[in-house]
Parts: structure tokens; C-alpha cells; sequence
């Protein structure tokens, strides 16, 4: 995965805008940012829910997600783009835009019908 594939999926959530944060690229809804490139364009900061998460995904999958000391104690996740997969960065990308999108936005993404899986070519 690529920063711009990676923007394609995020911008499918409703009201998500590519701007800058901390002088890198970001996706943010309503002027609040979720998931940002980091300096070195090799990976991305998504925001979580708890520090415990943070922990659970570095011991799951250390592959995937990683930390600096910057980032230690703070409810965000590093993850190698290299390493991350369209279905696991959309569920990434949901789960930190619900964390800053107002609650009529969410609300308005729960009633969406579901995605139809796409068809596999034979």
C-alpha cells in the first residue's frame, strides 16, 4: 500500500479532506485530522481509542504496527504502509474517523446500506 491508495479508501468516508497536519500529509473530517503520512513516507499514524489498543496491536502484529517513544502512552499506532492491506487500513481508517467525525456524520455512515463485496473474475 501507497499513501495515495491509502487516501482513495479513506476519502470514500463521508466528509474526509486531504490537507496537512504537522507539515504531512492527512485525511481529516471536519477539520479534524485521524491518520497523517509520517516524515519518513514510509508509514502512517492512525489514531485509536485507548493506549490499550496501541499495545495489542504492537504484540499482534509487530510486522504491521509500531511505535516511537513520541507516540508511547498517546492513543495512536504507527503501521508500515508496506506491510498494510486494503481490508485492514479501511478498518483502520473507519475505526480513527469515527473517533473525530460529529456524531451525525456517524450516524449517517451506520445507515448506509452495506458495500457489495466486488465480483472475482474467473
Amino acid at each position: 500500500m501507497n499513501w495515495e491508495q491509502l487516501c482513495k479508501l479513506g476519502l470514500a468516508l463521508p466528509e474526509v479532506v486531504e490537507d496537512v497536519w504537522f507539515r504531512t500529509p492527512a485525511l481529516k473530517v471536519r477539520g479534524k485530522a485521524f491518520v497523517r503520512l509520517k516524515e519518513d513516507g514510509e508509514s502512517v499514524v492512525f489514531l485509536l481509542e485507548s493506549v490499550d489498543e496501541q499495545e495489542f496491536l504492537i504484540e499482534a502484529r509487530p510486522d504491521l504496527y509500531f511505535i516511537t517513544d513520541h507516540y508511547r502512552g498517546y492513543p495512536a499506532v504507527l503501521a508500515r504502509l508496506r506491510a498494510l492491506r486494503a481490508p485492514e487500513c479501511r478498518m483502520r481508517l473507519e475505526q480513527a474517523w469515527r473517533l473525530k467525525a460529529p456524531k451525525t456524520l456517524v450516524k449517517q455512515l451506520d445507515q448506509r446500506p452495506p458495500a457489495k463485496p466486488a465480483r472475482r473474475r474467473a
